[in-house]
């Protein structure tokens, strides 16, 4: 099972405050934890909302909204991809985790979803789809 593992951002994070020396060497030690036990597939810090824009569709209308976005606590500061049995292992792998913020902080876990949770839908011809995408993408990267 694969997991986003989503660092919810704060004031701070909001605000460009970077990370402490500390808390950087903290994080580096649990990544390579992470990877070393085969959990991790990728995971980054992103650039307050500040720096980015939302793209809202109504329709054919597309409306672009440029950063920032005042509702922090629905904002994410950074993410990893994991893949371990159970969400209870993810969650006793993200407890292990150095508390991402100066302050207090979330981590919210989401299950991503895998070709057999959409059912007949998603047709065969659609999985040869996917696939082909998928195999692309780990050529190019």
């Amino acid at each position: 099972m694969r997991f986003m593992v989503m660092v919810k951002a704060t004031a701070d994070s909001e605000a460009g405050v970077m990370p402490s020396e500390e808390l950087l060497a903290a994080m580096g030690r649990y990544n390579e934890e992470l990877v070393e036990a085969g959990v991790m597939l990728a995971g980054e810090g992103l650039q307050p909302s500040s720096k980015g824009a939302r793209v809202r569709f109504s329709g054919s209308q597309r409306t672009v909204i440029d950063g920032p976005f005042m509702e922090t606590k629905e904002l994410v500061a950074g993410f990893w991809i994991f893949q371990v049995a159970s969400l209870e292992e993810c969650i006793e792998w993200v407890k292990r985790c150095p508390n991402p913020m100066p302050g207090d902080s979330d981590i919210e876990i989401r299950q991503i979803f895998e070709a057999e949770d959409f059912g007949a839908e998603f047709t065969p011809e659609l999985r040869e789809q996917e696939e082909r995408i998928r195999a692309r993408i780990s050529i190019e990267n």
